[in-house]
């Protein structure tokens, strides 16, 4: 893959076309992806988009004095108008003189935009720039990218800006590829969003919004107990995100504490989806060598590639005990000694538990010992009667029967929120819902609860 022209191929190359993932190896602090599906036989613009009409865009390129005239006859254009004609946030500051520009350029509000004119009017006001950020604190390094904390000149928000070197004569990893295809197209208040591109022959910079910490930072600083409440909330949230991929046949394949991101509101958002794939790609098979060791399923530690949505369960149902006691569950560190660890809990797998198993032939050849299943509250004692149960739903041997995260959301163990929660518009976030806030966490030094915002060191 050239460098030259990656960003028309980041918006073609579908995620069948790379059978193998690559494992994340970076530990940086923010990183993500996003999984799109998009034809090949269609004219491409630089940003990957296609040029081709859509449901809200035409393909026909306006004529500026054309739409001079026919815009004589409309109201004045004001800067709200323009946020919401191009998707802009609400404080983004035009370039002076921009909106009578836009005005005289613009087809008039009744008649759909081409993409464009949309990218046009987009790189005018600074996106797709380098000078439109400011670089500031290095936040983490990784062998692909290295992160930094950044500053929008656009709206003076914290932004953070992940760096991806591009290697001559081999292009972008496919991990960057799939994060921009994928992200371009998830938008939902828990999961990170990704403002801006930009791509230079060395570098291809993705801007996401800011968020203060990951999850198992927000863990280290409680000194490992968080307050049952705040759990409930954080493992709200992350279904949420989770149901909203599953919905658009996206797996995430790589959950852990540290993708989990955290802001100084308590919103938590899904990151990092470089092994993500769309499972509507046709593909009889995928990567076994996915999700990180300890939040890893059994079936895919035991080397199935076939597999959909509930790969992510699994590792939702490790998060859940990690925040309730403060340390992992299954910390292997081989895949046999992993599925040791899990047997040890759960019960080593028998037909009734896991019907086939004693015919694979993978699981024969480790020949386990005969382990009995253990109640999780032993190990939990902070969980209630609800807990317990949704954890046992979502740690089950046999895919299939793990809950969904759908599912997972309208479990009793969430009853405490109210039927609002249930309902909320895909952008809206949680806090919003009246008398749901975060508490204070026994032992937390520095707290995103509202208590605390106010004297709060971290930058928003």
């Amino acid at each position: 893959r050239k460098t030259k022209g990656l960003c028309s191929l980041i918006g073609f190359v579908q995620n069948n076309k790379t059978k193998n993932a690559i494992p994340d190896n970076n530990s940086l602090f923010v990183s993500v992806c996003v999984v799109g599906i998009v034809h090949e036989n269609v004219k491409m613009g630089s940003d990957g988009e296609s040029d081709q009409a859509s449901g809200t865009s035409s393909d026909e390129v306006q004529s500026p004095v054309r739409v001079r005239m026919r815009n004589n006859h409309h109201r004045r254009i004001s800067n709200e108008d323009i946020n919401k004609r191009l998707s802009l946030p609400a404080d983004i500051r035009l370039p002076e003189g921009y909106l009578e520009k836009f005005a005289m350029n613009s087809p008039p509000f009744d008649k759909p935009m081409s993409r464009r004119l949309r990218r046009a009017s987009l790189s005018e006001i600074g996106f797709g720039k380098l000078e439109t950020y400011i670089k500031l604190d290095k936040l983490g390094e990784g062998t692909y990218a290295t992160v930094f904390k950044g500053r929008s000149k656009l709206t003076d928000n914290l932004v953070a800006l992940k760096e991806i070197r591009l290697e001559h004569e081999e292009g972008a990893p496919c991990t960057a590829i799939r994060e921009v295809s994928l992200l371009k197209d998830l938008k939902h208040a828990n999961i990170v969003t990704l403002h801006d591109i930009i791509h230079t022959d060395k570098c291809l910079t993705l801007v996401f919004e800011y968020l203060e910490k990951d999850l198992k930072q927000y863990m280290d600083d409680c000194g490992s107990i968080m307050s049952v409440h705040n759990v409930k909330i954080f493992l709200f949230q992350l279904l949420r995100g989770l149901a909203y991929c599953h919905k658009r046949k996206v797996l995430h394949r790589d959950l852990k504490p540290q993708n989990l991101l955290i802001n100084e509101k308590g919103e938590l958002k899904l990151a990092d989806f470089g092994l993500a794939r769309a499972k509507s790609v046709p593909t009889k098979t995928y990567s076994n060598e996915v999700v990180t060791l300890w939040y890893r399923p059994p079936d895919v530690l035991l080397g199935t590639t076939e597999y959909s949505t509930p790969i992510d369960m699994w590792g939702v149902g490790c998060i859940f005990y990690e925040m309730i006691t403060g340390r992992p569950l299954f910390p292997g560190s081989t895949v046999e000694d992993e599925l040791h660890l899990i047997f040890r809990i759960l019960g080593t797998p028998t037909e009734e538990t896991w019907p086939g198993i004693t015919t694979s032939e993978e699981f024969k050849t480790y020949n386990f010992p005969r382990y009995h299943a253990e109640p999780l509250v032993n190990h939990a004692p902070r969980i209630d009667n609800d807990g317990h149960d949704l954890l046992s739903m979502l740690l089950q041997f046999e895919a299939k029967r793990r809950v969904s995260a759908e599912d997972a959301l309208r479990h009793s163990y969430f009853k405490c929120f109210g039927e609002q929660v249930q309902t909320l518009a895909d952008t809206a976030s949680i806090f919003s819902v009246k008398g749901i806030q975060l508490q204070k966490d026994p032992g937390k030094r520095s707290s995103v609860h509202p208590e605390s915002s106010k004297s709060s060191k971290i930058e928003k």
